[in-house]
């Protein structure tokens, strides 16, 4: 009698397929081969899948004569277990796609294994072994181990010694013979942190993120699922690792958006990690200086346990932070922030500038007809990027030199405006010919290592100034760093999404982190055209709890989160017509269900990305169960053109 397979495909179709193993594929013994990978014919291709179940005999409603073979069995063990499984059907569930697709973001997809790369050893003694704590720091590593929990949040400033408690906290857990999974948003500039931990955890550390290959992401898989690791340190995937009497997880900077998947399943790991730990009785630490406002709400329900500390350690104060009105300025600096960059620099420290836009300048417009250069692909302004001669989309990649004078009218009364990080580093060498500027952005780091190097010799104080986009906002400790001047504090905060204003205060609270975090004296500029903004002036004062009463009251009056759930609806196509009437279409079909709190449909901000034009629709809801049903109920019936595709997002971190 043969043996029957059912398939899980990485295609958002949600169900399984039928196949037969054909002979001599069996395993010896009868090892199993539910969580191997197959190849099987699909239609006129070949596809992989994943094997969920196997039987003796064909399911009903199939012939077994008309069940095809499988062409072969990839792995030669199974990359997951019965529990994995639950949590991939449980994510599919949640966020409405097909078992293959949350496996297909689960799972690594290298055919063999390879070795990873030797890892340099850096000299961080922070990290490398465990320190004497602060009685913060004690107390709250032994309040974290003693009590139940489940859900934990370590909050704290800048520089307090969040990092430490959680290794300690790791440590403990791996001494009762848990495991742990450490989450950090990303990992590209967090090689020292990489290197040293390798040092911590001899032998039982294994890496998951991006940037290794899949084949190497295989290998260190294996390694977890074999019980050969028992501290894991990665990204926002990193949460499905395969690890074996799960003790803890640690989400750091759990504010941070990078958690949240940007495509389908459009999971976020910090509700990953909450499931996981309810299931598995596990700990979860999350930890932030700005805690996101959905965590301080539920810190304040009582559903988070805070877990507080108050000092900086190392001796560091906080840094004197000013709000500087640009409106009574003329230039790019402002007199005040040219006075402390002079000063800071002759004392022989150093300073970061931020700017969270990178290019030279990202609008072009003629002031004869009013014309605005967009993107061909994208209802985007075009950003001129100087080193590269070109105007640059930051959606599509789509690139066209610089206009000389307006494509519409032939007017010379046209030109840039606004500025990006390049800008500013030639304002800075034409200001402050003497120093020595680094640039840290997207576009200066895109060869291997560029980061790291720049970030190494900044350190050794080889340049005197650091200029950067967020990649200088998120844990990096210089200690002579004495100012952060941000050069535009506004780039967040005009941006039309309900989570504006929430962003901009952690980025501001985030990059003035950096200063002073080893001795006194450290200061703070804010250039801003709205300094009566809740977010920058509530920033500046050190106030996050009024911020965020505040902003819980805005949402509130929105009915927005933390208030209701959100589920949203984006319908795409190369055919406007065809978007808005599926939107629409929707709508219908909801309001007929019972939904009655629905914003839309309309354009999304970004109404048009790599030529799809782009409708949605918003669901307000205090029952998320029902309107989950649904949403469903609507998806598994609408009548979609080919031409069409539907994105769902729960809890969408954006609506832009």
């Amino acid at each position: 009698m043969g043996k029957y397979l059912s398939l899980a495909f990485n295609i958002p179709l949600d169900r399984t397929f039928t196949y037969s193993l054909p002979e001599g594929e069996d395993r010896k013994g009868g090892a199993p081969l539910i969580g191997c990978r197959a190849e099987a014919p699909f239609g006129r291709k070949k596809l992989t899948g994943w094997i969920l179940d196997e039987t003796d005999t064909p399911p009903e409603d199939l012939e077994a004569d008309k069940i095809k073979p499988l062409l072969r069995i990839v792995d030669s063990e199974p990359l997951f277990d019965a529990p994995f499984k639950e949590l991939a059907l449980w994510l599919a569930d949640f966020y409405l796609c097909s078992p293959g697709e949350a496996l297909g973001a689960m799972l690594p997809g290298g055919r063999r294994e390879k070795e990873l790369p030797a890892m340099g050893s850096e000299d961080d003694p922070g990290i490398h072994a465990a320190v004497t704590l602060t009685g913060d720091q004690d107390r709250a590593v032994g309040r974290i181990l003693r009590e139940e929990g489940p859900f934990f949040y370590l909050k704290g400033p800048t520089g307090s010694g969040k990092t430490e408690v959680f290794l300690q906290c790791a440590e403990g857990v791996i001494r009762e013979g848990k495991s742990v999974i450490y989450l950090v948003p990303e990992i590209a500039l967090t090689h020292q942190m990489v290197d040293a931990l390798r040092q911590r955890f001899k032998g039982s550390m294994a890496l998951l993120h991006s940037h290794l290959t899949p084949s190497q992401r295989l290998t260190e898989w294996n390694r977890i699922r074999r019980g050969e690791a028992l501290f894991v340190l990665g990204a926002r995937s990193a949460v499905f690792a395969p690890l074996d009497k799960l003790g803890l997880i640690i989400l750091d900077e759990e504010h941070e958006g990078s958690y949240k998947a940007g495509s389908t399943p459009r999971y976020h790991a910090r509700q990953v990690a909450m499931y996981r730990c309810r299931r598995e009785k596990a700990r979860l630490i999350m930890g932030s200086a700005t805690p996101s406002l959905e965590a301080w709400h539920s810190m304040e329900e009582g559903a988070i346990v805070p877990v507080n500390l108050t000092e900086r350690v190392g001796g560091g104060v906080f840094p004197r932070i000013r709000l500087i009105d640009m409106r009574r300025e003329s230039q790019l600096f402002s007199d005040d922030l040219i006075r402390e960059i002079v000063r800071v620099t002759g004392e022989g420290d150093q300073v970061i500038l931020f700017l969270n836009r990178r290019g030279f300048s990202y609008n072009y417009s003629c002031r004869s007809c009013g014309y605005e250069l967009v993107c061909r692909n994208c209802s985007i302004p075009m950003t001129y990027h100087k080193e590269k001669g070109g105007m640059v989309c930051h959606y599509c990649g789509y690139r066209t030199p610089p206009p000389a004078a307006c494509p519409d009218c032939g007017s010379l009364d046209a030109g840039f405006s606004g500025f990006g990080t390049e800008q500013v580093e030639e304002e800075m060498a034409r200001l402050f010919p003497h120093l020595k500027t680094a640039r840290l952005d997207r576009d200066s780091t895109t060869k291997k290592g560029e980061g790291k190097r720049v970030i190494e010799q900044f350190r050794r104080g080889e340049f005197q100034v650091l200029l950067g986009t967020q990649m200088v906002a998120k844990g990096l400790n210089f200690p002579r760093v004495k100012l952060v001047g941000i050069v535009l504090a506004d780039t967040t905060l005009n941006m039309p999404d309900f989570r504006s204003p929430e962003r901009t205060f952690a980025l501001i609270t985030q990059v003035s982190g950096r200063a002073g975090r080893y001795s006194s004296g450290g200061e703070v500029l804010i250039q801003t055209y709205r300094p009566e903004a809740d977010a920058l002036a509530l920033a500046a004062a050190y106030d996050q709890e009024s911020f965020y009463v505040r902003e819980r009251e805005n949402r509130r009056l929105i009915s927005f989160p933390p208030a209701n759930r959100l589920y949203r609806l984006v319908f795409r196509s190369r055919k406007e017509e065809e978007a808005r009437k599926a939107c629409e279409r929707a709508a219908g079909m909801l309001e007929h269900a019972g939904e009655k709190d629905l914003l839309g449909p309309s354009e999304c901000p970004l109404a048009v990305v790599a030529n799809n034009h782009r409708w949605h629709l918003i669901i307000r809801t205090e029952e998320f169960s029902r309107t989950h049903d649904r949403i469903v109920w609507c998806r598994d019936h609408i009548d979609l053109p080919s031409s069409v595709y539907m994105e769902i997002d729960v809890d969408p971190q954006s609506i832009m």
